[in-house]
């Protein structure tokens, strides 16, 4: 094994993460449709009518053992956010199954639903799935990620990790963003991460560098691609192999972009990688890179021809065979 695969057994990951997702009222019939809870936008405490809504979701939450860290109302109407703490990426997948369910259950008890889809309409910001990364030393608890030395705090460790997954993110991204519904979000404007670059600052980078703190403990990448509708067992699995694989490999990650990105000259903007812009162009684009992720049989060939399979059969093209509308009725209970 090399020097850099030798360093990797004594690190552990950690992730934590916000997951946003939307309140709906029932139709006038019972029926579920996507009609709004309320008409507040981002941090609106005058016209949110879910804040009790969210307290006692908090407080289910943390009777479960997961340590809420904030919730707020988001951008969109109806939309909102619950940020937990961070762990290890095994128990924060647990904690992100656990989380969808406790918010289902707690919305009906209000006569709402809460769902978990992308783009449940068109026009206003989805649901994001952004997923803080680190590594830390197990031995002494050493984020591996922090070098105060080096340009935005990042180690060099951190900086091929995060060149691992820019370089295998069009891949990937069929695992993270898994639905036909997906691609909605992922459409510039919006802060739609759609950009396959990295910056402090804007909210349209793939990769984000958070400054909320300047310990070494909290020096993290922020990815923002994944969706609340993935399953996050396989999603932290990819975006760690990925990572590992810029590691391992030592791969060098572009110069970050921290210009105004929806602002940038045509023929600029051109020469910025961007996500696919499907579901199929995602599967197509895992199709002809996923051999990181064979590494360790963390996933097998198997796995990944059934996904692929699955999603187009069962996904793109039940889509085409339908109108546009229902979509939604597809989605909505993710």
């Amino acid at each position: 094994m090399s020097s850099a695969g030798a360093h990797l057994e004594r690190l552990h990951a950690s992730d934590g993460k916000p997951l946003e997702f939307f309140l709906f009222r029932r139709g006038a019939d019972g029926g579920i449709e996507p009609l709004p809870h309320d008409q507040a936008g981002y941090f609106d405490y005058s016209t949110d009518l879910a804040q009790e809504i969210r307290q006692d979701m908090v407080d289910a939450l943390e009777a479960f053992g997961i340590r809420v860290e904030a919730a707020h109302h988001e951008v969109a109407v109806g939309q909102h956010e619950i940020d937990f703490e961070y762990s290890d990426a095994l128990r924060t997948a647990d904690n992100a199954v656990t989380f969808k369910f406790t918010l289902k259950a707690i919305a009906q008890q209000h006569g709402l639903y809460a769902t978990f889809m992308p783009k449940p309409i068109h026009g206003i910001n989805g649901s994001g799935m952004h997923t803080h990364q680190s590594l830390f030393s197990i031995a002494d608890e050493v984020n591996a990620f922090a070098d105060a030395s080096n340009p935005y705090g990042l180690s060099d460790v951190a900086r091929s990790y995060m060149a691992g997954i820019l370089a295998h993110a069009r891949g990937m991204i069929a695992v993270l963003a898994p639905l036909v519904n997906s691609y909605k979000r992922l459409v510039p404007g919006y802060e739609a991460p759609v950009n396959l670059v990295y910056s402090q600052r804007n909210r349209s980078a793939s990769v984000r560098i958070p400054l909320y703190s300047k310990s070494p403990k909290a020096k993290r990448l922020e990815y923002r691609c994944p969706d609340p509708s993935c399953n996050p067992y396989l999603a932290f699995s990819a975006m760690l192999m990925a990572g590992l694989d810029g590691i391992q490999n030592r791969i060098e990650p572009p110069k970050p972009l921290d210009k105004d990105l929806y602002d940038l000259p045509p023929e600029e903007l051109a020469q910025v990688p961007q996500v696919p812009s499907s579901l199929e162009a995602a599967l197509s684009a895992l199709e002809a890179d996923h051999k990181f992720m064979l590494t360790g049989d963390v996933f097998t060939q198997d796995v990944i021809d059934t996904w692929i399979d699955y999603k187009r059969s069962r996904e793109i093209d039940a889509v085409r065979l339908r109108p546009h509308p229902w979509e939604f009725y597809l989605y909505y209970d993710i």
